[in-house]
């Protein structure tokens, strides 16, 4: 049944890497309001991707702005849906940016991570037993600390609570409250969180060189802000209502409440993420994560992946096309050549995150000749996204002891059918599609939909999810020398180290 014209709605901005949207949903769940605007990243140096904290604020704003044109006064509550391990750094007293944002990919600070995980006293084994996540430069920590070294190399300033450090949620709560916290999820991303207390590890602390004085307190997901006012088109005393980090939004708007669930959410990079019945470390290459916390904290397992989408967009770029007539071009590839023979791309750009994670992996392509065509560069492309998700879902699988036969999907490449046909068929999975987009948005609407009043809990979970099924119709021997031909790409990109280590394949 349509809800009345004046009822009310929650807006969810979803910053994302490459743009932030904002949506304006009823209490039916409906989509009544939407905005976007592009956001630009930056590559100085190899390696190096950063952001302008001051354009990240602006665009949630202007999204906002757009979402809730001519329903102003309907607006109940916002929520937030952020990119997660891109680090902030600014004036406590100013609010102005310190330095860029360095965004979740960069790289810059390998060689930190190499420091640490190169040394005799088992630290780096200490952060993923307290953290639950790898030292590697995707988490915020040397992030945080590269930052800091720019504006604040003593760390007097920070010291003195002057100079303020958070992932984005937490810069976008404080351009728009004033108030300085960050979401447990989003702090369980940056390496420094123990996951047993939800509050800041000194002993993790003091390994990264990042003063406590200068982090903001952690709070639960569904932990209502003070009063909205950087938007004055809003109706006095809106408030922030509950705050996701983007893939765990996504996990919470497919409806997983409970282990088992698991979920792909596709982007830039993709995230492949799954409740934990109770909190435990993910051996085989996986990571432990607050999934969220209302208040009561529910885990999840996650395995990253650095490069999905990004190989999409890259390769468009080089054979002078888009991504979109790349899958296309993809697509018109013989489906019935032999599996084990063709073109492997291991878009290992900055190393290769989940299972591996290994900072020294190179990106290759191999198996051409000269007879090799644009098209099977393509295929070659899109063919690298499905293998790596099935790699983290073989490693959760060793993990969790369970089989994941149903796969839920999200993001803006899942979109695309054939690609969606390509994950079942290479993983011998079903793939599930719901039917909206914009999941994260959703997820974080929903939580926060639950907070103001305009839902129960169970009510959300009786929200429409129906949605698109691709089952498996490639043969599982097909699929199998797909997945060899792969791995035996994935050896030749890994160092040494860890080509031995993961030879014979441990996770499939």
């Amino acid at each position: 049944m349509d809800e009345p014209a004046g009822s009310a709605v929650i807006v969810a901005v979803d910053q994302g890497t490459s743009s932030t949207k904002a949506l304006a949903v009823d209490a039916s769940g409906n989509v009544v309001g939407w905005g976007a605007v592009a956001v630009a990243q930056t590559h100085p140096r190899p390696g190096w991707v950063e952001q302008d904290a001051r354009e990240i604020a602006d665009s949630a704003f202007e999204a906002v702005r757009l979402a809730v044109a001519g329903i102003e006064d309907r607006v109940a509550g916002l929520a937030l849906s952020t990119q997660r391990e891109s680090a902030v750094c600014w004036d406590r007293t100013t609010g102005e940016p310190l330095g860029p944002v360095l965004g979740w990919q960069d790289r810059r600070t390998v060689a930190a991570a190499q420091a640490i995980t190169a040394r005799d006293d088992g630290a780096a084994e200490r952060v993923r037993q307290l953290s639950g996540l790898p030292v590697d430069p995707m988490f915020s920590a040397l992030k945080f600390a590269w930052l800091l070294d720019q504006v604040d190399p003593g760390r007097e300033r920070s010291n003195r609570g002057e100079i303020a450090l958070g992932t984005v949620d937490a810069w976008l709560v404080h351009r728009l409250t004033g108030e300085f916290r960050i979401e447990s999820g989003n702090a369980s991303r940056t390496a420094l969180l123990d996951l047993a207390t939800l509050d800041w590890s000194d002993e993790l602390l003091a390994l990264f060189r990042i003063p406590r004085a200068a982090l903001p307190p952690v709070v639960a997901s569904n932990s209502v802000t003070e009063p909205v006012t950087g938007l004055p088109m809003l109706p006095r005393g809106t408030r922030i209502h509950a705050i996701l980090g983007d893939s765990h939004a996504a996990l919470f708007g497919h409806g997983a409440r409970t282990a088992g669930s698991v979920k792909v959410t596709l982007g830039t990079g993709s995230s492949i993420m799954g409740l934990l019945e109770s909190r435990a470390s993910s051996p085989g290459g996986l990571v432990t994560t607050v999934a969220w916390s209302d208040p009561e904290p529910s885990y999840a397992f996650e395995g990253n992946i650095l490069s999905t989408g990004a190989t999409l967009v890259w390769l468009a770029e080089v054979l002078e096309t888009t991504p979109a007539e790349l899958a296309a071009l993809a697509a018109e590839t013989d489906r019935d050549a032999d599996p084990g023979r063709g073109v492997d791309l291991v878009p290992a750009f900055s190393g290769l995150g989940a299972p591996w994670w290994d900072d020294d992996a190179r990106a290759i392509i191999s198996g051409f000749d000269l007879s090799t065509t644009r098209a099977e560069l393509a295929r070659a492309a899109v063919e690298s996204i499905p293998l790596q998700i099935d790699d983290v879902l073989c490693a959760a699988e060793k993990a969790t002891g369970r089989r994941f036969d149903t796969i839920l999907i999200d993001g803006g490449p899942a979109a695309n059918d054939w690609l969606a046909q390509l994950l079942a068929d290479l993983s011998q999975r079903r793939v599930r599609r719901p039917d909206v987009a914009g999941l994260s948005a959703l997820g974080a609407a929903h939580l926060a939909g639950i907070g103001a009043g305009i839902w129960t809990a169970d009510e959300v979970l009786a929200l429409d999810r129906n949605g698109t099924i691709f089952d498996p119709i490639m043969s599982p021997e097909r699929a199998r020398a797909r997945r060899d031909r792969w791995h035996a790409a994935i050896d030749l990109a890994c160092s040494s180290d860890t080509r031995s280590a993961a030879a014979p394949h441990p996770y499939i």
